[in-house]
């Protein structure tokens, strides 16, 4: 079956050729040229993955990317032309779960999609402090209470919890959640860990099961 996508661009040559070589890599597109179109499409039926431009008319890429963020954990990549570190940032902060830049190779972009799509190979549940990480359902549980996590959140955790307390490096990390060398840079997995330790920290700043290793990677708490 093929994964549905739907491409919020509000350039039409680019909409219309990264369409046609989505299509060729057989992923089924449908597209939006504004912030308002894609939240009213977005209403209906749910896409298995959003590519989202920063820069739109009307309601812009990152308050789209905070809307459909705080429904669910619908799978968001940003596609924007900006490169400065802010922007990322912003939009990963904002709830994204990758970014890729303009100009896009629709081969490595598919890749990208299908890495953020797979599942954790992990099945047993996992115990980290108060938290019990339940792989099979995508849960975390909280005494009893789910602690919602977007997948790419839930994947990361996961990965940092089976490794019982040993470091992690942030290459290995870059590669097992997200699929593909990120040559250096970490702004993703920083920005992730940080969303991470907001929701399952009693106090993010004083991180007692994420802990940074510095030079290293991460690890788990004891």
């Amino acid at each position: 079956m093929d994964i549905s996508v739907l491409l919020v661009e509000d350039d039409e040559h680019i909409r219309q050729a990264l369409g046609l070589a989505m299509a060729d890599e057989g992923f089924a597109v449908t597209d939006a040229v504004s912030g308002e179109q894609a939240l009213e499409l977005l209403a209906g039926a749910e896409p298995d993955v959003v590519l989202l431009d920063l820069v739109l008319p009307g309601v812009d890429g990152l308050e789209v990317c905070r809307t459909l963020r705080a429904r669910g954990d619908l799978p968001i990549i940003i596609v924007t032309a900006r490169t400065d570190a802010a922007d990322v940032i912003a939009g990963l902060e904002a709830g994204a779960d990758d970014y890729v830049t303009k100009p896009l190779v629709a081969s490595v972009l598919a890749a990208r999609i299908r890495a953020l799509l797979r599942r954790t190979g992990r099945q047993e549940v996992v115990r980290l402090g108060e938290l019990e990480v339940q792989p099979q359902t995508g849960a975390v549980l909280r005494a009893g209470a789910e602690v919602h996590l977007t997948r790419t959140e839930f994947r990361l955790l996961v990965e940092l919890a089976s490794a019982e307390g040993r470091v992690v490096s942030r290459e290995q990390l870059l590669q097992r959640v997200w699929g593909y060398d990120y040559f250096g840079d970490t702004r993703l997995l920083d920005v992730h860990i940080r969303r991470l330790r907001r929701k399952v920290e009693p106090d993010p700043d004083e991180p007692k099961l994420i802990l940074t290793v510095r030079g290293s990677g991460y690890r788990t708490g004891p």
